[in-house]
């Protein structure tokens, strides 16, 4: 037991120089493109799911919870808030850099939730406003003065300070010292599974059981936190979970999106159709991947 958290304490600590200077440069991008970002979505018209899926895998840690908020407001299209969903990586990319993954396997992840999600936005649009000839909603202000609101709060007043009047390396020693707990716990957790049940047999329980291990990943990934996607990375990492498991969860994991979705977004209906068709495209990619690969 002992040794098994010394091993997972040693190991973690490692990672904390990589996840400082990656969530260092993360906070500069956010710090410099989010209003960007928030703005060429809005202006990209029916192509928005190409410009949200695009733009979701920059690393801007509140991405999904500005297009929850722009999409409760009426300004995106229910296809453009499932592109950005799909393709926004949260947490997966600063652990995947800190454990020194290749950098062509991270471009390919990164690459692959952007095409699936532009993909999946683009479908959804169709099929809401041509097959169900569902209309464009009128921008609603009220909903986004609200919503400027509500994302500060989601990420904390002292983190929206944080930005605005401490720079950029007070919310990224936040960031690296959460991520760096999550890591620690978890990775204690695998060592005294290991030891007791066995590396092997804890393996055989995933992989014995065919596109379970998809299902399984998708609903942590529907966890409005950042631990969903530190989980679903280090079970991957750890050899827990094949690509495909993880694709499931990390498509599905929109970070605090859907938090600040069913916060904002008085469509409680419209809110929970959204998530399971999110859901729904994860787990299916998720199991082509595991069938393919």
């Amino acid at each position: 037991m002992l040794d098994a958290l010394l091993d997972a304490l040693i190991d973690s600590c490692k990672l904390l120089p990589f996840l400082l200077i990656t969530y260092l440069i993360m906070e500069y991008i956010e710090e410099k493109t989010s209003a960007r970002s928030g703005s060429l979505v809005e202006k990209a018209g029916r192509w928005a799911p190409i410009a949200g899926g695009l733009l979701g895998i920059v690393p801007q840690c509140g991405f999904s919870a500005a297009a929850a908020n722009l999409y409760a407001g009426h300004v995106i299209t229910p296809g453009t808030l499932i592109a950005i969903f799909l393709s926004t990586s949260d947490e997966m990319l600063p652990v995947l850099i800190s454990e020194q993954a290749a950098p062509e396997f991270i471009i390919q992840t990164l690459l692959l939730k952007a095409g699936i999600g532009i993909l999946a936005g683009l479908a959804v649009d169709f099929v809401y406003f041509t097959c169900l000839k569902k209309k464009h909603r009128p921008i609603d202000i009220h909903h986004i003065c609200e919503n400027e609101h509500c994302h500060c709060h989601d990420h904390g007043s002292e983190e929206g300070e944080g930005h605005h009047h401490h720079g950029i390396l007070k919310p990224a020693l936040r960031h690296t010292l959460n991520v760096f707990i999550f890591i620690f716990l978890f990775s204690a957790v695998i060592n005294i599974l290991f030891y007791f049940i066995g590396e092997d047999s804890l393996r055989q329980l995933i992989y014995n059981r065919p596109f379970i291990s998809q299902f399984l990943a998708g609903i942590v990934g529907l966890i409005p936190n950042c631990a969903s996607s530190v989980v679903i990375t280090q079970l991957y990492l750890e050899g827990v979970l094949s690509y495909g498991a993880m694709m499931s969860g990390l498509l599905v994991g929109a970070g605090v999106g859907i938090l600040v979705l069913f916060k904002i977004n008085d469509n409680r209906k419209e809110n929970l159709i959204l998530v399971g068709v999110l859901y729904s495209i994860g787990v299916v990619c998720g199991c082509v991947m595991e069938l393919l690969m």
